[in-house]
C-alpha cells in the first residue's frame, strides 16, 4: 500500500498526465519524419526508444522543477494545494535532486538519438523553468505565450531524433500548431480556474483583462491556427484539409458558444474541444505517416 502511495506522489511531482499528452505529438512528428525522408523504421528503433525515454524524462524534470518553484502559490489554489511538494510528503530538496537526475538522463538518452534532439530537450526544460515559471508566470499576461515555446518542443524533438535536418515545413507546422493551440487551450483553463489564479495573484489573461479580451484573443489565435494548416501543403493535401477543417470547427464552436453560453460554459466547451483537436491532428499525422511507410515497404 505504501509503494502505491509513493508512486502516486511521484506521479503528481513529475506530472505524468503532461508527460503522456506531450509524447503524442513527439511520436507523431517522429513517424512523420521517418516517412518524409523515407527512412527505415526498423533501422531507427534504437533512436525511437531513446527519443521516447528521453522526452519522458525531460518533461518529467520540467514538471518537477515547476512544482518545487511554485510551492508558495500552489498552496493557495485548491487544484494544486494537495501536491506533495506543498504538503511536504515529498521534500523540495529530494524532488529537486530527482528533477536534475531526470534532466541529465533525459538529455543523455536524447543525445543517443541525436545531438539536436538533446539540445531541443534541454531548451524545452530551460524555457519552461526560467522564462516561464521564474520570469513571466507571475508578472505578465503573456506568460502563456512564453510557456507555449517549451510546450511545443516535443514535435521538434521527435523530428530531430531521426531526421537529417530540422528545416522541413512540416516540422515547423507541427511546432507552430502546438504553439498556437496552447493559447485557446490554456485561456479556457484560466477562465475555468479564474478564482484560483486571482487568489494566487497570477496575471492570467482573464484575471488581468477579463473574459471578453480572452474570448477575442482566443479567436485571433484560432484564425492563426487555421492559417498554419497550410504549412502542411508541401507534404500532404490530406493533412492540410484535416487540420484546416478541425481549426474551422473550433472557431465556429467558439463563436456559437459565446452567443449562447456563459463564460464558464464557453470555457468548458473550448477546453474539451482543444483536447479532441490535439488528438485528432496528431493522430491523423501518426496514421498518415504509418500507413505511408507500410505502403512504401510493400
Amino acid at each position: 500500500m505504501q509503494t502505491q502511495s509513493n508512486r502516486q506522489l511521484w506521479a503528481q511531482a513529475v506530472k505524468t498526465g503532461i508527460i503522456k499528452s506531450n509524447l503524442i505529438p513527439m511520436i507523431a512528428a517522429l513517424m512523420l519524419a521517418l516517412y518524409t525522408y523515407e527512412l527505415n523504421f526498423i533501422d531507427h528503433i534504437p533512436a525511437i526508444i531513446y527519443a521516447i525515454i528521453g522526452s519522458a524524462a525531460v518533461i518529467a524534470a520540467a514538471g518537477a522543477y515547476n512544482n518545487v518553484y511554485d510551492r508558495d502559490i500552489d498552496q493557495i489554489m485548491p487544484r494544486t494545494k494537495t501536491r506533495p511538494t506543498v504538503t511536504g510528503e515529498l521534500s523540495a530538496k529530494l524532488v529537486l535532486i530527482v528533477a536534475t537526475i531526470l534532466l541529465i538522463l533525459g538529455c543523455t538518452a536524447l543525445y543517443l538519438a541525436s545531438p539536436l534532439a538533446a539540445m531541443l530537450g534541454f531548451l524545452g526544460v530551460f524555457f519552461y523553468v526560467v522564462p516561464y515559471t521564474m520570469w513571466t508566470k507571475r508578472r505578465t499576461i503573456w506568460n502563456t505565450e512564453v510557456g507555449s515555446i517549451s510546450g511545443a518542443m516535443p514535435p521538434l524533438i521527435g523530428w530531430a531524433a531521426v531526421a537529417p535536418d530540422l528545416w522541413h515545413p512540416a516540422a515547423w507546422a507541427l511546432f507552430l500548431i502546438m504553439v498556437i493551440w496552447q493559447m485557446p487551450h490554456f485561456y479556457a483553463i484560466a477562465i475555468r480556474k479564474k478564482e484560483d489564479y486571482a487568489a494566487a495573484n497570477i496575471p492570467m489573461l482573464p484575471v488581468a483583462k477579463g473574459e471578453k479580451r480572452t474570448y477575442i484573443q482566443s479567436n485571433i489565435y484560432l484564425v492563426l491556427l487555421i492559417l498554419s494548416s497550410f504549412l502542411f501543403l508541401p507534404l500532404s493535401l490530406g493533412l492540410t484539409i484535416v487540420s484546416l477543417v478541425l481549426g474551422v470547427i473550433w472557431l465556429c464552436m467558439s463563436i456559437a458558444a459565446s452567443k449562447k453560453q456563459g463564460e464558464k460554459k464557453w470555457a468548458n466547451i473550448m477546453f474539451g474541444y482543444s483536447l479532441f483537436h490535439m488528438m485528432a491532428v496528431f493522430g491523423t499525422v501518426f496514421i498518415y505517416a504509418t500507413v505511408g511507410m507500410i505502403l512504401n515497404a510493400l
